[in-house]
């Protein structure tokens, strides 16, 4: 780092420009003003002016080679450091003319003669990128990359698909494959309407549109993130289809006295394999969902210690296929195993291959159990998590209890930061124990 220089009174920067900015800078000295008269304030300063040259070289680089999102941002980043917000063409037209003026003046050189990139900066010529909508979910998984680095290759899928299908239904909404740019109110209003005439056509659920509309507005806000625009438009701000007459879901749980005289049965899975047998005896005493058990990876099935138990953790190894993302933060959780659980995860302490990183599971089960009389009806095997909240409701364990036992957020049912540790695993055995289930002999 150069020394600050004294000239008279007041402190200078003085650094030669590197080489690999001279083409984007026609002085080969920079001398600056630190506007101070000390020098320990002088080499404080030195650091940030000197980082806001570089800043400024590296956009205007950026501005001239780059692609057209690299442009894009360049010119953001250039009209910020020039004072101002960038503003499309167009807008610059409509402003003030004193600040215009000032827009005009900001793009010369230091000369007097206008500098091209900055001025396409400061002047909004430069155009934000084409994207198409038909490209916007692969160009958004770029983005999401770091979020989604936990994921395998069937939970990206699960992640690809509901967002494709959105863009799909805008695209045959609008008419045509238009650039993401160029959504804006009237096509998300165009898009509620198309919605709005198909639940009448064909009875779909409002709350399927509602996701459309989430998940666009989601790609949305990634895309305008990534251009680090100023004031990113929100098109999908509001747009909703809110239906007074839908009556309100309630996940149905598998009664426990089925469970007991129909699933405890003798035979009952005698035409079921063994892995999809205890997968399900696992949902039944743990409460999780069906996914945290069948991607469990031996690792996370921990049966020598005092208390054995199930840990539910993001994984992320070497090997992409057996990487595995937990639902969320809250769901990050170790469950003991006790009863039918605790024997069907020792016949399988290294997980359950056929059915990992797949989602043949739930309507396999689903399927086998209705062919047989097994499940009531209208109710499927994702009700044994219910069942379980309502053994722990009727064993007298309050909300905040239960919610931390099924891997729901304390801090959104409280309304409020959450304080204190983690409930101990051995007083998550305590309440396993309370409401365990008697294990028939042949279960054992």
């Amino acid at each position: 780092m150069s020394k600050p220089v004294l000239r008279g009174k007041t402190w200078y920067l003085k650094r030669r420009v590197p080489t690999r900015f001279a083409s984007v800078e026609e002085r080969s000295v920079i001398w600056d003003s630190l506007k101070t008269d000390s020098y320990s304030v002088a080499v404080q300063k030195s650091a940030g002016v000197w980082l806001n040259y570089i800043e400024a070289w590296e956009a205007r680089l950026a501005g001239r080679d780059g692609d057209a999102a690299e442009r894009f941002r360049a010119a953001q980043q250039l009209a910020s450091i020039r004072g101002f917000q960038f503003l499309a063409i167009d807008q610059v037209k409509q402003a003030p003319l004193e600040e215009i003026l000032q827009r005009v003046e900001a793009s010369r050189r230091v000369g007097g003669a206008p500098d091209e990139v900055v001025a396409s900066a400061v002047l909004g010529v430069v155009e934000a990128p084409k994207l198409r909508l038909s490209s916007l979910v692969a160009h958004v998984e770029e983005l999401a990359a770091h979020d989604n680095r936990f994921k395998n290759s069937e939970q990206m899928r699960l992640w690809r698909s509901p967002r494709m299908r959105a863009v799909n239904n805008l695209i045959a909404a609008v008419g045509k494959d238009i650039e993401v740019a160029s959504v804006g109110v009237p096509e998300a209003r165009v898009h509620k309407k198309w919605w709005e005439a198909r639940i009448k056509r064909e009875g779909q659920s409002a709350d399927t549109a509602n996701k459309d509309f989430n998940y666009l507005s989601g790609m949305l806000s990634r895309f305008y993130d990534d251009l680090e625009h100023e004031d990113p438009p929100s098109p999908y701000a509001g747009v909703a289809i809110r239906d007074r007459h839908a009556k309100p879901s309630r996940k149905r749980e598998v009664p426990v006295d089925w469970i007991v005289d129909k699933w405890f049965a003798e035979g009952a899975f005698s035409g079921l394999n063994e892995e999809a047998r205890d997968i399900l005896l696992i949902s039944i005493e743990t409460g999780c969902r069906q996914n945290e058990v069948y991607n469990l990876p031996a690792s996370a099935i921990c049966l020598d210690g005092p208390i054995p138990h199930l840990s539910v953790e993001n994984e992320l190894p070497d090997d992409p296929e057996e990487r595995r993302e937990v639902k969320n933060m809250p769901s990050h959780r170790k469950i003991p195993l006790v009863g039918v659980a605790l024997a069907a995860a020792r016949r399988h302490p290294q997980g359950f291959p056929r059915y990992r990183n797949k989602s043949s599971y739930s309507a396999a089960v689903n399927k086998y159990l209705r062919a047989n009389d097994l499940l009531p009806a209208g109710v499927t095997i994702g009700g044994t998590r219910h069942t379980w909240e309502s053994r722990m409701k009727r064993a007298g364990y309050d909300t905040d209890d239960r919610g931390e036992l099924m891997g729901h957020s304390l801090k959104q049912r409280r309304g409020r930061e959450v304080y204190g540790d983690d409930m101990a695993l051995a007083d998550r055995l305590s309440v396993a124990h309370k409401v365990m289930l008697a294990v028939p002999a042949h279960l054992a």
